[in-house]
């Protein structure tokens, strides 16, 4: 019985794009929050609300996206990689708070209609469009391999749309009276918020839970380990994130007679690490005779 463990990952540091982006957002929001007191402008007070939603995520994912460098301990065997599922599983938490202050705020200006000067707004919002574009774009390159970094993208690529949308409703409140319009766009600002905020919870809660992570099709991976031909049958195969960023695997393989152990277990290692991106797999090889092997238990 032979078994190997291989774990070598790396990830992408974003702490100077963390930085950059809580910075100008910070910015943005004290800017915003001014003028909409000012102008009396719910649309813009809603959008500052979100954007400093969007800042509170940021801080927890930078705070998780080191955590997850810190090394193992005797408590922490894994280290602290769960710490950023955590952070987007808290992140989609506090957006929904946000979205209820919004919604509720914007249905008690339908009943109380506030004259707005449109003119400020728009202007506020084409710095808003100019800030968030420019955040998102600092973790475009990420957005694919870590959810903390997909979850910051999503988020700051929605406030670019959304503050583009307070615009308009600026350039309409310049030239009409139609008041309502703010109320009424801060409430699509709320819903375009759940729409993004909703996936961050359902695959934040799934990566919690230690469900298969959804870029990772296990059907394929079982397809693989039962095309090798020195694989009599497996069992016990097991399949979860250790963070945003790593995926694990456990598996026990029957190998057939004369079957060289230390060579499968280095061509399933690499398999898995190239065709499926599982970089942390622990493998153990059992002999044809062991008890309750000669089945496969999927």
């Amino acid at each position: 019985m032979s078994q190997n463990h291989s774990h070598t990952h790396e990830v992408k540091d974003f702490g100077k794009a963390f930085a950059i982006g809580i910075a100008l957002n910070v910015v943005y929001i004290v800017v915003e929050v001014i003028y909409g007191l000012i102008v009396n402008s719910l649309a813009l007070i809603a959008d500052a609300g979100h954007n400093l939603s969007d800042v509170l995520g940021l801080v927890i994912a930078w705070v998780a996206s080191y955590l997850v460098k810190k090394s193992t301990t005797e408590k922490y065997t894994y280290g602290l990689k769960k710490s950023s599922v955590l952070a987007a599983f808290l992140n989609a938490m506090i957006l929904l708070v946000a979205i209820g202050i919004i919604i509720w705020e914007a249905i008690g200006r339908f009943a109380e209609p506030q004259q707005i000067e449109g003119t400020t707004i728009m202007i506020v919002a084409g710095i808003g469009v100019v800030i968030n574009a420019a955040t998102a774009f600092l973790f475009f390159s990420g957005r694919k391999q870590d959810l903390n970094i997909k979850g910051a993208f999503l988020h700051m690529a929605a406030d670019a749309g959304i503050s583009l949308g307070v615009v308009i409703v600026g350039v309409v409140l310049t030239f009409t009276n139609l008041y309502w319009l703010d109320p009424v766009v801060s409430i699509v600002i709320a819903l375009i918020i759940f729409w993004g905020t909703w996936d961050l919870l359902k695959d934040s809660t799934s990566l919690a839970l230690d469900a298969v992570p959804k870029d990772i099709d296990k059907e394929e991976v079982e397809n693989y380990l039962n095309s090798l031909r020195e694989v009599e049958n497996f069992h016990d195969l097991h399949i979860w994130a250790m963070s945003t960023t790593e995926t694990a695997l456990t598996v026990h393989a029957v190998a057939k007679e004369n079957c060289r152990s230390n060579e499968l277990i280095n061509k399933i290692s690499e398999a898995l690490r190239d065709k499926f991106n599982i970089v942390h797999t622990t493998i153990q090889i059992e002999e044809p005779g062991d008890k309750d092997c000669n089945q496969n238990h999927i």
